[in-house]
This record gives structure tokens, C-alpha cells and sequence, in this order.
């Protein structure tokens, strides 16, 4: 990844309403830190980072960043972390994480893919993204804006794991190698086929049982009331003599 310039300035305002007047004015608050130097409060230009941040195909950005009044003319860092207004959608804070040229830094990256699955082609499916960054490892010169992952070849229930992505050169892909990234599902209509004829089966089974111990309840009383229907209809002779007596 290539750096870009930025300049930047030590910021010495550090309370809250500070930093709103500070963001009113047109800047942006920003915090560096690394081993190399303690970590340090700047500010800076809010077009010019929203600028950087546009023209960028992610938001990992490796600056070389120019401090006012600072011993080191220049100072290789890499944006570690953006906070954005949930509304606006403005940057609110910046932290640059400074590095070497010669250190491996440990970031996520987006996954891009590109054409289109097999299985959604022909088969209707649907492309899942199941993790939207990997974690790669390398120097800053190496580090890519995005990692690019080819879906053509995938069919129906086919995925793709962590194990099965080229890394660019230079570059270790982190993580367990049997993760899905992306996969193919099935269309959703046949979801749903499904399981409403398994929810019917389902019900069939429990309807004719309960016909058939409906039945099985049904059928004993009625046999008790012959019962006791014949013993009434023997007693009615005894009662008769009874009576003549």
C-alpha cells in the first residue's frame, strides 16, 4: 500500500467542550501512539481526512504524517480506528498507530468478490458473506486495501473457507483455515417447500392419533353402557315379581 501525506498538529485541547469547538472549527481531533514514542494529542484538517478517507477503497490508510514543531520530519503510521456521527456520518476522532517500514502490522481487511456464483446463476441461490474482513499480517508496503475473492465456480451448499483464499504476495492470512467466507444457500422459496411439508407430515401424525385414542375412548364407555343395560333389563323381571308378592 502506498502512504499519502497528511499534515497534522498538536492539539493541547482535551476537554469536551473543547474538542465540540475544536470539531466546529473545521478540525478533527486524533490520537498517535506506537512504541517508538509516547502517545501524543494532534488535530487535524477535517476536509483533508474526509478527502483521504473518500478516495480510499477502505479505511485502512497507511499516511506519512507531517506533525508542526515535531523533531521527526516525518512519521509512518497507519489509521487504526475511525469514529463517525451515527446521523452526519462526519469523522469525530482519529487514531494513527505508528510504525516502521521494516514491522509487520496485524489489520482486518475487506473482502471484494467478484463474478457471479454458479449456483445463483442457474440455481437460484443466494451469496452469503459470512466474514466481511480477514485478518492479514505484513510490512506496510504490503498491505492491500482489499483482498479479492473469486465466487464464479460456486454451486449450491459450496462455500469458501480462510484456507481457500490466495493471499497477495507478502501477505499471511490469519484465522482458522476451515471458516467460511462466502457460500451459496439455497433459494428461499425451496426453504420454506420444505419445511411447510415437514410441519404437515408433522401434523398428519399427530391428527390420526388423536383419532385414533378418540376412537379407543369412545368405544369402551359404549361397551359399559351395554353392560349396564342388560343388567336393568334383567332386573325388570325380579322387580315385576316382586311387586305381585
Amino acid at each position: 500500500m502506498k502512504s499519502v501525506e497528511l499534515k497534522a498538529y498538536p492539539r493541547t485541547h482535551v476537554q469536551r467542550a473543547e474538542v465540540k469547538k475544536l470539531r466546529t472549527s473545521g478540525r478533527v481531533p486524533a490520537t498517535i501512539y506506537g512504541r517508538q514514542a509516547k502517545p501524543q494529542n494532534l488535530e487535524v484538517n477535517s476536509i483533508e481526512i474526509t478527502n483521504l478517507l473518500h478516495h480510499s477503497v477502505s479505511e485502512n490508510l497507511l499516511v506519512d504524517l507531517s506533525i508542526e514543531n515535531d523533531a521527526r520530519a516525518k512519521r509512518l503510521a497507519l489509521v487504526q480506528e475511525i469514529q463517525h456521527h451515527p446521523l452526519s456520518g462526519k469523522v469525530l476522532h482519529v487514531d494513527f498507530h505508528e510504525v516502521a517500514e521494516n514491522e509487520k502490522v496485524t489489520v482486518h481487511v475487506p473482502v471484494e468478490t467478484v463474478g457471479e456464483p454458479e449456483g445463483v446463476k442457474t440455481g437460484g441461490g443466494t451469496l452469503e458473506h459470512v466474514l466481511h474482513k480477514l485478518r492479514v499480517r505484513c510490512l506496510p508496503k504490503d498491505l492491500p486495501e482489499q483482498i479479492t475473492v473469486d465466487v464464479s465456480a460456486l454451486e449450491i451448499g459450496k462455500s469458501l473457507h480462510i484456507g481457500d483464499i490466495k493471499a497477495p504476495e507478502g501477505v499471511e492470512i490469519l484465522g482458522d483455515k476451515h471458516i467460511s467466507v462466502v457460500a451459496v444457500a439455497a433459494p428461499r422459496a425451496e426453504e420454506e417447500v420444505a419445511v411447510t411439508a415437514e410441519a404437515k407430515a408433522a401434523g398428519d401424525v399427530e391428527m390420526t392419533k388423536e383419532k385414533k385414542e378418540d376412537g379407543a375412548e369412545g368405544a369402551a364407555p359404549a361397551k359399559g353402557d351395554a353392560k349396564a343395560g342388560d343388567k336393568k333389563a334383567e332386573a325388570k323381571p325380579e322387580a315385576k315379581a316382586a311387586a305381585k308378592k
